[in-house]
């Protein structure tokens, strides 16, 4: 598949590939390589862009390995333990021009909830400075434009006192790049409004390189960003739990647990033509608990509406106490709560509102609430897939981010530009 005139760009942290598939969506983008540390999120995505997007070679590019060993995904390394060989971002980058890099670090440092839950506030996780690996990838390849993607929290974080946010200001400004002035204010989206089913804020850095936008004012152009060129995009009626999942089959609860071929079933086991549309095992006291919780909500009864009564049934039931309430029921005419990846490890906050099924979503349930298509196939572990959606850009949204930074690109007539061109 040629495509020679398309934008060029890397993807770092990749995860199983939310943002790379929204930019592929648009067909404006050309994939050279992809960096992520998990394997089943990397098989996953090179499944996807060689059988979805054309890339025969993806096997090769999507490249598994630490971004911190920064010398070395650039360069290649040779018969690591974990790791294997690969030649490195080099050799996939070739004599191409980087047009752009696009990534998330992992944004659990950040998290304000990670921080509630972390005795120590996350100040000691190493995972607060991994924007220094995506900044070093910057420097190396001087794209005219980045996408960095993070929580909320991004902005209130400082493990060592000083703001997150103001490293990355001056890391990325050191190295020939601009970000909006005011993040807050400018730079944090709902994806609710951009057409995902699901109440999600993110931040979204836009960094521009300074010797390709130097003929203009900087400041005023990433507002044009995103007060204008990025805003036109939302959508004029949000979609709700409803519109994403109610035509998926349903799977109601057995009276008594069953066994196939060494799995366990709480629910009986339809066969459905959908990719990772089962539920999980489910107790029988969480099952009862989900019902009544539905049928709460359902029928209007609002015996568990408020989060000391969530807390008091939580304790009922399990016989321990919470600090937080651990139980939500989506509500079929909203956006659904943000999916996280948390959901590997239980689905307590993501009940579905059909209290005749009385469960957790499915997988294909929380891919369908980020957008990704039907036809997206998440491999590995049950856990692994709930988690790298979780950790996951929506698709829909990313390809709203690319589209508009296409038109940005185009718009301020760098989109066939060389930096040769512009510094002579």
């Amino acid at each position: 598949m040629k495509r020679s005139k398309k934008i060029n760009y890397l993807d770092l942290f990749a995860g199983c590939g939310g943002l790379t598939d929204g930019f592929e969506q648009t067909g404006l983008y050309n994939a050279l390589a992809c960096i992520e540390w998990d394997k089943s999120a990397c098989e996953t995505l090179s499944k996807r862009l060689c059988e979805r997007w054309g890339y025969e070679k993806a096997k090769d590019f999507v490249l598994r390995f630490d971004i911190q060993r920064t010398k070395e995904l650039i360069n290649g390394w040779d018969n690591d333990t974990e790791y294997g060989s690969s030649k490195g971002f080099n050799n996939f980058v070739g004599n191409n021009q980087v047009d752009i890099i696009i990534g998330g670090p992992p944004c659990q440092a950040y998290s304000i909830a990670g921080r509630i839950r972390d005795e120590h506030g996350m100040k000691n996780d190493y995972r607060n400075y991994l924007f220094q690996s995506y900044l070093k990838i910057v420097d190396q390849y001087k794209p005219k434009l980045f996408v960095f993607e993070n929580v909320l929290g991004m902005l209130s974080a400082a493990p060592d006192g000083e703001l997150i946010i103001n490293k990355i200001r001056d890391g990325f400004s050191s190295i020939g790049y601009e970000l909006i002035e005011n993040i807050k204010d400018n730079a944090v989206f709902d994806v609710s409004e951009f057409g995902v089913p699901q109440n999600r804020t993110r931040v979204i850095l836009i960094g521009i390189n300074r010797n390709y936008f130097k003929k203009y004012d900087l400041q005023a152009i990433l507002k044009d960003f995103y007060l204008n060129i990025a805003s036109k995009y939302k959508v004029k009626e949000i979609r709700t739990v409803k519109d994403a999942i109610s035509d998926l089959p349903k799977f109601k609860p057995l009276k008594e647990p069953i066994k196939i071929s060494g799995k366990k079933y709480s629910h009986f086991p339809t066969m459905t033509d959908f990719y990772n549309h089962t539920p999980r095992f489910h107790s029988q006291r969480d099952i009862e608990i989900f019902e009544e919780l539905a049928k709460d909500v359902y029928y209007g009864y609002n015996k568990y509406s408020s989060i000391q009564s969530l807390k008091d049934l939580y304790t009922q039931k399990t016989g321990k106490t919470s600090s937080v309430h651990k139980y939500n029921v989506l509500s079929w005419d909203k956006p659904s709560n943000t999916i996280v990846a948390h959901l590997y490890k239980d689905g307590l906050r993501h009940i579905h509102p059909d209290y005749k099924q009385a469960r957790s979503i499915t997988v294909r349930e929380a891919a369908r609430l980020q957008t990704f298509d039907d036809d997206f196939e998440f491999l590995g572990s049950q856990g692994d897939q709930y988690k790298m959606i979780g950790n996951a850009v929506p698709p829909l949204f990313a390809k709203v981010i690319a589209s508009a930074v296409s038109e940005f690109l185009e718009k301020y007539q760098v989109v066939n530009s060389n930096l040769q061109l512009l510094t002579k």
